[in-house]
């Protein structure tokens, strides 16, 4: 029976749909593999593309076209508010220099006679001061002169003399301090002997070694020096005081002098005004009046020069508001401008302010200008202000916050831009 299975199993042959199925489970096993290596095999990231930010390198804004110093408008003084135009010495377009008469008001006239007559006041009055000063008698003026000189000469003598005695007596005080000074010092070097002697002569006499008179002489002597001691220091109490007060007496007696002399010097000056028929004091009053009168010809002379409208600076004339015969109106008699230097006025936008410095290449254009104008950021404003100059497209906004940057053209664009005073223009800042 066993050799009959063992010839069965060896000639075993499988079906069709066991075929299928092994082929099935040799196929899952293959794409289970392949599913292993894709899951282990290392992640490539996709390649990315990067985005590049264009780097900003200027910065554009409007402006306008002023020459140096901004546009001035010259009028008449206030003083001369209210006057005419007499004479109108330039026109449209003229060149004129810092000081040059512009124009000539109609008070001219008057104030030129009202100088002349300030000056014809200036030489009467110099007539005045020379009658004053010819009237006086020299003779007793020059005698009560020298009574003045005497009197003074003998104040002075009376004083130098008394100041003699006050060092005398400080010369003198301080000398008897130092005597005495050094008299002290002597007895208080003796006391302090004697002293000395006393206290050894008691430790001998407390042994027996000496007699009790001679130990009592011992004792004596200090008490002599001690004496001598105290009406020394008396003494120099007594000088100290008694120099101080002679001191103080002299001094008194030299400021009553000092006193006594001034007084007399100007008893004597006031007799020299009473005596003189011309009194310094009119000859002052004459001089006053010659110094009234100069000041009232400087004040014609300045009156006078505000009815000649001058220019205060190098320039060209752009405009005329007021003509011959007109009264000054309330925009000036003329509009000066510096167009040997013109500058261009950009707004820059608050936001945009911050890149901007000093020294920065502008580019200027407009299509009333021949060509592109160069120049330099000069400074920039110290406020934020609204949009002066806007343009023309209705999408952009009107009411921006801007700050003025100055720029200075170089002398080829000045030249260019010198008859385009308030031209709008484009600027285009290098940052």
């Amino acid at each position: 029976m066993n050799n009959a299975a063992v010839k069965g199993s060896a000639y075993f042959k499988p079906s069709s749909r066991q075929l299928i199925m092994l082929a099935a489970a040799i196929g899952f096993a293959i794409a289970g593999y392949k599913f292993w290596q894709v899951q282990s095999a290392p992640t490539i990231a996709a390649p990315t593309t990067e985005v590049s930010i264009p780097q900003i390198t200027t910065v554009t804004a409007l402006g306008r076209l002023e020459p140096k110093g901004k546009v001035i408008k010259l009028s008449a003084p206030a003083a001369s508010q209210g006057s005419r135009v007499e004479k109108l010495l330039v026109k449209e377009g003229d060149k004129v220099k810092a000081g040059q008469v512009i124009a000539i008001l109609d008070n001219s006239d008057r104030l030129e006679a009202a100088l002349q007559e300030a000056q014809e006041a200036i030489k009467i009055a110099k007539v005045n001061l020379a009658k004053v000063q010819a009237g006086a008698k020299v003779g007793e003026i020059e005698a009560q002169k020298a009574e003045i000189s005497r009197v003074q000469a003998q104040n002075i003598g009376e004083i130098r003399e008394q100041r003699q005695t006050v060092a005398r007596l400080e010369a003198q005080w301080q000398g008897e301090k130092t005597a005495q000074q050094a008299t002290i010092k002597r007895l208080e070097a003796e006391l302090k002997n004697a002293q000395a002697e006393f206290r050894r002569y008691q430790q001998l006499y407390s042994e027996g070694a000496i007699s009790q008179s001679t130990f009592d002489s011992k004792r004596l002597s200090v008490d002599t020096v001690t004496e001598q001691l105290s009406e020394a220091r008396a003494n120099l109490n007594r000088i100290d005081a008694t120099g101080s007060k002679q001191i103080s007496e002299a001094k008194t007696v030299l400021a009553r002098i000092d006193s006594t002399g001034s007084k007399q010097v100007q008893s004597a000056e006031a007799n020299l005004d009473r005596i003189a028929e011309v009194r310094p004091v009119d000859v002052q009053a004459a001089k006053v009046e010659i110094d009234r009168t100069i000041a009232a010809a400087k004040q014609a002379k300045a009156n006078l020069d505000q009815a000649y409208v001058k220019s205060p600076q190098d320039g060209v004339i752009f405009d005329i508001h007021t003509r011959s015969g007109e009264q000054v109106s309330n925009d000036g008699i003329v509009e000066i401008g510096q167009t040997n230097q013109m500058y261009a006025v950009v707004e820059v936008y608050q936001s945009d302010v911050r890149k901007i410095r000093p020294q920065q290449k502008v580019r200027i254009s407009s299509n009333s200008l021949p060509s592109e104008l160069q120049g330099k950021v000069d400074w920039i404003g110290w406020k934020v202000q609204r949009q002066n100059v806007i343009n023309t497209d209705p999408s952009e906004n009107i009411d921006s916050r801007v700050v003025e940057v100055h720029v200075q053209l170089d002398n080829a664009s000045s030249t260019k831009a010198a008859k385009f005073t308030n031209l709008q223009v484009k600027a285009v800042i290098e940052l």
